[in-house]
């Protein structure tokens, strides 16, 4: 039997039809019967009880099992290591035994195959490599300048009285990635467009995993087609006609060290991964930090005389140059992180064999880490189900364990967006707490759709009161 260390990493040819790699040289079940965990129910193992209530699922296999377990879902064996021992063995990886192209490809490859989630070692370096352009100072100047003017023009349109928060913020959000990401509006292509990132979002978690008719996963196929289409038309026309400082023109325009110029339907798998990071990741993580702060009304306010302090109040914009100010703002959005983290577990699989927690795993074992887990775990967090910014002070953070906040991921693969999403958070409380109080009324604490990304079932009904 081959191993995973023998296994091919998926190159571009291996795309025209789905990869077969992900079961070739998955270990037997004997081989990992000395690790403890539940099969579940014949068939489907765990995977509707993990989709039903993940962080309910994950508490009860730790108090059982202990930090490391194995589970039968999503249609194979799966072993969670968990704590912050574990995200840095995992996240740093410095002996390169974890692939994230073989952990994520299993549940992404149909949807945003070659992003650089998707990517391993030499690849990912080179095309992370040649991305980071587009998170350069001069450009994220642009995307400053463009985030100041589309949300402060949103601030005033909302008004004051009730919203429903979450649905107002994503469609915020996306029309804010057409003007920074992508440099025109969309027109009426946005709805189309929002509900295929919405349908590829969903299908990423669906039990079933082929595009039959009338499944998520064939709305998510269907939704990636569409957007393959429209990417692409817009990266020829982008080469053709010159770009400008969007973060579109960047990617189309990208080089790698040699000099030579990224192919188009590489250009375009990145954006349309970048777009559905950048879109749903931010569009959870704003909605979180807004719950939070409309339940704690006393951070509200500190975060709200900070941000008019740095602006000089209601319609002044932040400004580039000034993002590094706001320390409270920067310590409430990482606690909102810890609390609601946007991608709550990560998947890898194991390339070479390696101990961990007393525990041999075999090479080829796909495995995950749990971080929503570790960021409510009391052996890292002093009551961990209460939201304290002060958690971050920089005395705080140098204490405590390097990887028991890793809410953008970390080592090779850490998030490489993650200044963006800092500065459109900022933004948008700079804009929205110098004009607004956010309540919401007295006990309300709306249930939360855990995966794929967390968002509010009932789209979270806040009130705006004009200040």
């Amino acid at each position: 039997m081959a191993t995973a260390a023998q296994t091919p990493i998926a190159s571009p040819e291996l795309r025209a039809t789905p990869p077969t790699h992900w079961t070739q040289g998955v270990p037997d079940v004997s081989e990992i019967a000395h690790i403890p965990g539940e099969k579940g129910w014949p068939m489907v193992g765990h995977t509707f009880t993990q989709l039903r209530d993940p962080h309910a699922f994950t508490r009860r296999m730790v108090e059982t099992y202990g930090k490391v377990y194995r589970v039968h879902s999503f249609g194979g064996w799966n072993v969670a290591m968990i704590g912050a021992e574990a995200n840095e063995m995992v996240l740093f990886d410095r002996e390169k035994r974890f692939s994230s192209e073989q952990g994520w490809g299993p549940i992404l490859d149909q949807l945003f195959p070659r992003g650089l989630m998707l990517m391993d070692f030499d690849h990912h370096r080179a095309d992370r490599r040649a991305l980071s352009i587009a998170f350069k100072p001069g450009p994220m100047r642009h995307y400053a300048d463009a985030l100041n003017r589309g949300i402060g023009k949103r601030m005033g349109e909302w008004g004051e009285g009730p919203l429903q928060f979450y649905p107002a913020i994503k469609q915020l959000t996306l029309d804010l990635a057409a003007d920074s990401f992508l440099g025109l509006p969309f027109g009426p292509e946005a709805d189309a467009i929002n509900t295929a990132f919405v349908d590829m979002v969903q299908a990423s978690v669906a039990p079933v995993r082929k595009p039959l008719p009338f499944t998520k996963m064939k709305k998510g196929v269907d939704g990636r087609a569409f957007l393959v289409d429209y990417f692409t038309k817009e990266t020829h026309r982008i080469r053709a006609e010159g770009g400008g400082q969007d973060m579109f023109s960047q990617f189309a325009t990208a080089e790698y060290e040699d000099g030579s110029q990224m192919p188009v339907d590489e250009v375009v798998d990145h954006m349309n991964f970048l777009m559905m990071a950048a879109h749903d990741t931010i569009t959870s993580s704003a909605t979180s930090l807004v719950f939070y702060l409309a339940q704690n009304p006393e951070w509200q306010e500190k975060v709200r005389q900070e941000l008019t302090a740095i602006t000089g109040g209601e319609g002044k914009d932040l400004a580039y140059d000034q993002l590094g100010e706001p320390d409270l703002t920067e310590m409430a959005f990482k606690e909102s992180l810890r609390m609601t983290p946007p991608v709550p577990s990560m998947p890898r699989r194991g390339l070479k064999a390696f101990e961990f927690g007393g525990y041999h795993i075999p090479a080829g074992q796909h495995v995950g880490i749990n971080i929503h887990y570790t960021h409510h775990s009391e052996e890292y967090w002093d009551s961990p189900f209460t939201f304290d910014p002060m958690r971050f002070t920089p005395e705080l953070v140098k204490a405590r364990h390097k990887y028991a906040w890793v809410p953008f991921g970390g080592g090779a693969h850490m998030c490489l967006g993650l200044h963006f999403a800092y500065m459109q958070i900022k933004i948008l409380m700079a804009h929205m707490l110098t004009r607004y109080r956010i309540e919401v009324a007295e006990g309300y604490n709306p249930a939360w759709q855990a995966w794929p990304i967390p968002q509010p079932k009932d789209g979270l009904r806040i009130e705006l009161k004009k200040l």
